[in-house]
């Protein structure tokens, strides 16, 4: 498993970014591994069953691609998905508690050893780019907020006011974190609500003039996508102001673009295609269709 000659010649600037992407079956015999620079650590995450010797292997690889790029002592997070739960171990100096870290000059608390999601997402960047440069004086909708990820981006653009929804309470509290930290304190709501109880307090908070939907793709008593979604996008156009623009996104290798478009013009008609956001050049797919889909729709007049 040849790993050192796909990572970089050089240790990225201090931000937040994935090094390596194997998920995207650009490299043959990597499909498993992705590998994430959260500085002042590294995340190897492996998905698939290895061998005692290949994550010998490939841990060599790193700790020598580290003393090549690095003058730094080596904090390497491993994570295994490929059983259940996901089992996590620290190599080297462990991650700084509480451990903050930047993207695009921003800063996100992270968590690399508990539960197999740091506190940030590195595929949905390009999301939350476009948010914070459509954000200025607009009300936002978070849904599916997680840790609030697209709420701080917003709040970078100037958005007028942002309302974040999550079912997890605690996830919402790192967000709350997120925007302290950042100096965002005002004119940002956190509801820990199951969305489908949530729609009429929602429409009496809206209009919106953006509307951000990042579900997870498959989690039960949260969102099914296959079921979900249309339930979702039967109620977004009335949430939307005039004009109002939804960004909606799907993470699910087995459904496709143009699923997702199927949905939205079976269900929210009202919407008009605008654009498909690219992902991060550092995410390449063999098939696009199984990556991250991120679509830009507009409300029709």
């Amino acid at each position: 498993m040849l790993l050192l000659p796909h990572l970089p010649k050089q240790l990225p600037a201090e931000e937040c970014g994935r090094l390596f992407h194997g998920r995207g079956h650009c490299f043959p015999g990597l499909e498993g591994i992705t590998l994430d620079w959260l500085p002042p650590s590294l995340l190897l995450t492996q998905f698939r069953p290895l061998e005692d010797e290949q994550r010998q292997q490939l841990q060599q690889q790193v700790e020598q691609w580290w003393q090549q790029v690095a003058d730094l002592p080596l904090s390497l997070v491993w994570q295994n998905r490929s059983v259940s739960p996901a089992q996590t171990e620290a190599y080297g100096v462990e991650p700084p508690a509480p451990h903050w870290a930047q993207e695009s000059g921003l800063w996100f608390e992270l968590n690399l050893l508990r539960g197999q999601n740091h506190g940030l997402f590195l595929d949905m960047l390009n999301g939350r780019k476009w948010v914070k440069q459509q954000a200025q004086g607009k009300k936002v909708l978070n849904l599916f907020s997680y840790t609030c990820g697209f709420s701080v981006y917003a709040c970078a653009g100037g958005a007028k006011e942002v309302v974040n929804l999550d079912m997890s309470k605690p996830a919402l509290a790192q967000g709350k974190r997120n925007h302290s930290r950042n100096g965002f304190d005002k004119g940002v709501r956190y509801l820990g609500h199951d969305l489908f109880k949530t729609f009429g307090k929602l429409k009496r908070l809206g209009p919106f003039d953006l509307v951000v939907v990042d579900p997870p793709s498959f989690q039960q008593g949260s969102f099914i996508a296959t079921k979900d979604y249309p339930r979702l996008l039967r109620r977004l156009a009335e949430m939307l102001a005039v004009d109002g623009e939804a960004l909606l996104c799907l993470n699910a290798p087995e459904l496709s673009r143009a699923h997702l478009q199927s949905q939205v013009a079976e269900f929210a008609p009202e919407l008009e295609l605008v654009e498909q956001l690219s992902n991060p050049d550092t995410f390449p797919e063999a098939d696009p269709d199984k990556g991250l889909k991120v679509l830009r729709y507009r409300l029709a007049q």
